[in-house]
């Protein structure tokens, strides 16, 4: 994808992937495995990810501060689903605080 929009919705397309493993669990799908050891399992991720995040964020090349970055809006998007909060809730609240 070039653009920055194409880019963005990917994160739609990847909220709908990740709804459609939780609703059709396989046992190859990690998404599913995941999501059945329950939220407190999909909050201990977020946190390794955070952590992992900040420390590459001061001592890792861009590249794996990317990877990581990526990580964690994975599991980020895991616990909204199984929490029943959409992608665009979380966007509408940031637009919400959002001032010129």
């Amino acid at each position: 994808m070039n653009t920055t929009t194409g880019q963005l919705e990917f994160l739609a397309t990847l909220e709908s992937v990740i709804s459609s493993r939780l609703n059709n669990p396989s046992e190859s799908s990690y998404t599913a495995r995941l999501a059945a050891e329950g939220k407190r399992k999909v909050a201990q991720k977020i946190g390794e990810e955070a952590m992992e995040v900040a420390l590459a964020a001061v001592s890792e090349t861009p590249e794996r501060l990317t990877e990581e970055v990526a990580d964690l809006l994975y599991h980020l998007l895991v616990i909204l689903k199984i929490r029943g909060i959409s992608l665009g809730t979380v966007i509408a609240e940031l637009e919400n605080r959002h001032t010129d």
